[in-house]
C-alpha cells in the first residue's frame, strides 16, 4: 500500500475522528487539557505505527501535561481504536505536539502590527 493511496487516507481519516472522539470524552486524565485537538493523523502503510499531531490551547506546561497524560493512556487508546475500528492490526501511537496553529495566530499578530505601522506612517 503506498503511502498516499485511497485506503491510507481512509484509514487516516477514521482513526483522526475516533482519536479525538476519544481525547474528548473518553479519557478522564486531569493532566490533558479540555482545549485539546487531532489536526492531524498519519498511519504508516504496513499499519503498525500511527504519528498523531496534537494541538493544545494554553500554555507550555499545559502542553507538556498534556502528551504526559496522552502518553499514559495508550494503552487505553488502542484497546478502544480496536474496539471501534475493524482493522487487523491496531498502531502503536506516538502523540507529536503541533505548534502551527500557534504559529499562524504570532504570524497574524506580526503583520496586523507592521500594517498598523504602515498606516500610521502613511498617516
Amino acid at each position: 500500500m503506498r503511502k498516499n493511496s485511497i485506503k491510507n487516507t481512509r484509514v487516516n481519516t477514521e482513526v483522526q475522528r475516533e482519536l479525538s472522539s476519544l481525547i474528548r470524552g473518553g479519557i478522564k486524565d486531569p493532566r490533558i487539557a479540555p482545549m485539546t485537538s487531532v489536526v492531524a493523523v498519519e498511519v504508516a502503510p504496513d499499519l503498525k505505527t500511527c504519528k498523531a499531531y496534537i494541538s493544545v490551547l494554553g500554555d507550555a506546561k499545559a502542553q507538556a501535561d498534556t502528551l504526559k497524560g496522552l502518553e499514559s493512556a495508550e494503552g487505553y487508546i488502542r484497546r478502544e481504536l480496536a474496539h471501534s475500528l475493524n482493522m487487523r492490526n491496531t498502531p502503536e501511537i506516538r502523540f507529536i505536539l503541533d505548534q502551527s496553529i500557534e504559529y499562524g495566530v504570532r504570524m497574524s499578530q506580526k503583520i496586523d502590527n507592521v500594517t498598523k505601522d504602515l498606516k500610521k506612517e502613511d498617516d
